[in-house]
Formats: structure tokens, C-alpha cells, sequence
């Protein structure tokens, strides 16, 4: 089957309506299929749910940015549906992340000039002002916001996912107990299972043996070969891999800060001048709807936030 039907059949299917744990460690279940989810377009010509321009939110701007008419937005675009990937034509990145990109620049009047680059890279070109911000499901953490400005759009929501046959449920530290579980190094999944595996131990509980992956690919290998128990990642990412694979399910959910509420954010420079403008955009489109309108596309409605907020308080430093 081609790459371009596969995520057409994909994109067909109904995505999972997860629940989103604001303030504890575990949601109360792992979510159910939603029955009128729709077909989504993955081709080049994506036909974005667009807005207008507001002459109040773009003069909150630079001169700079106002006079050169464009943001430059960095994205990594690897191939995580839903969050950021490429279309049918294999170039176009399309998903949430562009989408919402698009909104902020209609709101402040500016043209989208969307960048892909390495995770890595995505930092340090923010730092350096090549780009203006970064729309990559980038969780806000008091480290970062030493360099860097917020404003959010997302609450930041995990997930565990296992082969149906391994018939696990996951709720909290205890259940993790013993079990190898794969995560991505250096990301807040990692410190959130690792601060639960530090209160197994405590107890006396056998330890999690981590396993480290940086490619899906591998990752969903292993946990079908049964080298893992479960994997910890992202949810969009994960709810969207169970829909396309009978054999997986998700087995848990937990906020992106475990005890803390964690939240996606655009991200820019910090002290730039950006980051009041960016909320405010944001906190329109949360206004006229056209937020929730690209929530519901890719399947997210229950990661919505009611208002952007500017450098909240972070996932603490490790």
C-alpha cells in the first residue's frame, strides 16, 4: 500500500477522545474511540481553518516584525501525526502545530513562513532570532523559560501505550512497578516516570527498567516484539498510532507535569517583544472558535485550553 493511502486510511479513522488530567498524577480511564470523528485532508493544499486580522493584537508587535510582514515559525515536522508531519506529497508539513501557527499569523496580519528543522536545532534557532517562534508541542519548564518566552495553547497530556495482550491498566506509580517501559531521553516523560519509579523504590517496589528510543519506528517495533511492557510519550501521537493498529491500546494517562500541570506553548526568545502578542492571538482564536475548530480536526478537543497564559509556572529542573 502507498505511503499516501495508508495515511488516508489512517486519517479516516476515528481518532481516541482522551482525557486530559489537569491536576493529578493519573486519569480516571484511558478514553474510548470517538464515532464521528472525520476524515481529515492530508494532502498538500490543506485548506487551513483561517481567520482575520486584529489591528489591536498586531500593533502589541515589534516594528521590526510589523515592517518585515512575516512569521517565521520553526516546527521539526518528523512525522508524528497529528502533531506536526508531511503531507501526501511527501514535502508539505501539515497537522495542529502548523494549523495553530496559521491562526496566530492571521490574527497579528503577518504571512506564515513555516521551517522545519531537528528538535535540537528548533532551540537553538529561537535563541538566536532566526526564528520568530516554535509551534512543536513544547512544554513550558522553569529552565527553559530562562531563555525563552510562553505562551500556551495545550494542555500537555501523556500516555502509555501496550499490546492489547499484555492486558495492563496504568493509574499510577505502583502499577509501573517491575515493568520495562521505553520513553524518549532528555523529555518530561522521562522525569515524570522517573519520579514515580523514585517512589516505588521507596516503598520497596521493584524499579522500572527504562528503555531509551528517539524513533516511533522503533519504539512501536519493540512493543510489539514484547521487548517493552508499555511505552510513555506524548498522547496525540500515541491515540493516534492505537487507531491504525489493532494490536495496541492505551493503557493510562497522565498530565505532562505528573503533579504539575503541564502546557504545550509557542515558544520565542526571550524578552523579544513576541509573547504578549502570541497570547493574545491566541486567546482570540480561543474567542471566535477557530481554535476549537482545529482541535476537532486532528482529533484533540479535550487538550483545549479556555486562555493562553504567558510563562506560567514550568516543569521544575531536574
Amino acid at each position: 500500500m502507498s505511503r499516501a493511502r495508508i495515511l488516508a486510511v489512517v486519517l479516516a479513522l476515528p481518532l481516541l477522545a482522551l482525557t486530559a488530567c489537569g491536576g493529578s498524577d493519573a486519569s480516571a480511564g484511558a478514553g474510548e474511540p470517538s464515532a464521528s470523528a472525520a476524515a481529515v485532508n492530508i494532502g498538500p493544499d490543506q485548506k487551513r481553518v483561517r481567520t482575520e486580522k486584529v489591528d489591536t493584537i498586531a500593533k502589541l508587535l515589534p516594528a521590526a516584525i510589523v515592517a518585515e510582514g512575516t512569521l517565521t515559525v520553526g516546527t521539526t515536522g518528523d512525522g508524528t501525526p497529528p502533531l506536526s508531519f508531511r503531507a501526501t506529497d511527501d514535502k508539505t508539513v501539515i497537522g495542529v502545530e502548523p494549523d495553530i501557527a496559521q491562526l496566530v499569523a492571521d490574527v497579528l496580519g503577518l504571512d506564515l513562513d513555516l521551517q522545519t528543522t531537528s528538535w535540537e536545532n528548533l532551540f537553538l534557532s529561537i535563541k538566536t532570532g532566526q526564528y520568530d517562534a516554535g509551534f512543536s508541542n513544547i512544554t513550558v519548564t522553569e529552565e527553559r523559560k530562562e531563555i525563552y518566552d510562553f505562551a500556551t495553547y495545550r494542555v500537555d497530556t501523556l500516555a502509555f501505550e501496550a499490546l492489547k495482550s499484555k492486558k495492563l491498566k496504568i493509574s499510577g506509580p505502583a502499577d509501573v512497578a517491575g515493568l520495562t517501559i521505553g520513553v524518549s531521553p532528555g523529555t518530561n516523560q522521562e522525569e515524570v516516570l522517573r519520579r514515580w519509579d523514585e517512589q516505588n523504590t521507596k516503598a520497596g517496589k521493584k524499579p522500572v527498567k527504562f528503555q531509551y528510543y528517539q524513533k516511533a519506528a522503533d519504539f512501536f517495533l519493540a512493543l510489539q516484539s514484547g521487548r517493552l511492557d508499555a511505552y510513555l510519550g506524548p498522547n496525540p501521537t500515541l491515540a493516534y498510532h492505537v487507531v491504525t493498529n489493532p494490536l495496541f491500546e492505551i493503557v493510562g494517562n497522565v498530565n505532562g507535569g505528573g503533579t504539575i500541570p503541564a502546557q504545550i506553548a509557542a515558544m520565542t526568545k526571550k524578552g523579544s517583544g513576541l509573547v504578549e502578542a502570541y497570547s493574545a492571538a491566541l486567546d482570540e482564536v480561543i474567542r471566535n472558535g477557530k481554535y476549537a475548530e482545529v482541535l476537532k480536526r486532528w482529533g484533540l478537543t479535550n487538550e483545549a485550553l479556555p486562555k493562553s497564559e504567558v510563562n506560567p509556572q514550568g516543569l521544575p529542573k531536574s
